[in-house]
């Protein structure tokens, strides 16, 4: 029973940030697009388009004033960030608008970084529906005033979705020990001035 503790802190309090629907999330000045895969062309996966797609909802909204995309960079051939800035200037968000983090290596470091690196105080983090709770919980944990918007995970391959609900509660685990000790980033690195910059353009 203990065990399940964590899971269900975790759990809950992503639960409490919640938003039913897009129409539902108040304004923020940043929404945060977790890196979800790239297809073998290097354009975004499904899920990933999904998460995308949310946030450009959300721009065109008025919802939201900057999206910062974080994702994994660890390698020449392999951008998530780039991929994802592409997908929302052409759909409709400006590039100024978009601020790339190359080192959301997961959870728990695009959290941390948002807030550290970037000095994200309030944000809508987006994600797919089975993860989106313990990516809030994993931002609010880092500082973050947070809300959830959840994208579908509705998916062509039935037996990933399932593995990725299963694989959810160990990673649930470790984003509240990771909370606990305060986990510092693979990278941290020194502040960086692009989300601001970018909100400051806007007003």
């Amino acid at each position: 029973m203990v065990l399940l503790v964590p899971l269900a802190v975790v759990q809950g309090v992503g639960q409490s940030t919640l938003r039913a629907s897009a129409d539902d999330v108040e304004a923020a000045p940043v929404a945060i697009v977790l890196g979800a895969g790239l297809k073998p062309d290097g354009s975004p996966s499904v899920f990933l388009g999904r998460r995308l797609a949310r946030a450009a909802e959300l721009y065109a909204a008025g919802t939201v004033e900057v999206v910062l995309v974080s994702g994994d960079n660890s390698r020449k051939d392999y951008d998530e960030p780039t991929a994802m800035h592409d997908w929302l200037v052409e759909n409709g968000v400006p590039s100024e608008k978009v601020v790339r983090d190359f080192a959301g290596f997961d959870t728990h470091d695009t959290c941390v970084r948002a807030h550290r690196v970037f000095g994200v105080e309030a944000a809508v983090v987006v994600s797919q529906d089975y993860h989106v709770r313990r990516a809030a919980f994993s931002c609010a944990a880092a500082g973050i005033d947070v809300q959830a918007s959840g994208v579908s995970s509705e998916s062509i391959e039935p037996e990933k979705a399932v593995m990725y609900r299963v694989r959810e509660a160990a990673a649930s685990w470790k984003a509240g020990l990771d909370a606990v000790v305060r986990r510092d980033p693979v990278h941290l690195g020194d502040p960086e001035p692009g989300v601001r910059e970018a909100l400051e353009a806007s007003r």
